[in-house]
This record gives structure tokens, sequence and C-alpha cells, in this order.
């Protein structure tokens, strides 16, 4: 079941929100082509920290980008949000597709779809 999203905006409506910190927007979407596994955060969180440790716990190896923190760098993270539709951090990607937050990791890398994914 697909999330409900608005889609009419108007001209300019459409190219405030293609320009809206697309520099990070296109870091991230570039390293989730990339690389087999993202992982999208921010300093001092800690979920983003759990799912991290959860990560090498497993023995995966991934790439981590780090945006701010509670006091800084939060309009990047909401372009980020936007462009992913993920409400939270952190924001996982497996082989460029969004995964979920560090709880569905956790369930993942547990029953073992985590490790197929990757397969």
């Amino acid at each position: 079941m697909e999330r409900a999203l608005l889609d009419n905006h108007s001209e300019r409506a459409k190219e405030w929100m293609a320009g809206y910190h697309v520099s990070t927007v296109n870091e991230v979407r570039q390293s989730v082509e990339q690389d087999p596994i993202v992982v999208v955060g921010m300093a001092h969180n800690p979920s983003v920290k759990k799912a991290r440790q959860a990560l090498e716990t497993a023995g995966f190896e991934f790439k981590y980008l780090e945006y701010g923190n509670y006091f800084s760098m939060w309009r990047p993270r909401l372009a980020i949000k936007l462009w992913s539709g993920w409400p939270t951090y952190p924001q996982v990607f497996v082989k460029g597709q969004l995964i979920g937050g560090g709880n569905e990791l956790r369930a993942m890398l547990e029953d073992g779809t985590f490790a197929k994914l990757l397969a």
C-alpha cells in the first residue's frame, strides 16, 4: 500500500521543491545508487548509533552519511526525508531500496532477510 502524496503543485512550487537542498539529496541518491548498504543519519541520535552498531556486529560494511545533529542542518535532513518519504533517522538503504529505519534493520538482521537482500 502506497502513501498518498499530493500531486497538484504549481509550476513555481515544483521548481522550488526540485531545488531544495538538491546537492544534499543528490549526494544521498548517488551513494544509494553506488553503495550496497547506506545508512543516512545524524550525530547524537541513539537510533542511528544502534543501527550502525547492529550492522558492524553482524559484519556488514556500509557507507554512512551524517548530516548535522539536533541543533544543525535540519533543512538538509528535511530535504532527504521529503525525497525518501521516510520520516525519521536512520534511513537504511540496501541495493538502492529503502528498507526503513533502525527497527526494521534489526528485525531483518534477526530473521535473515537482510542477508538475502544482498545475495
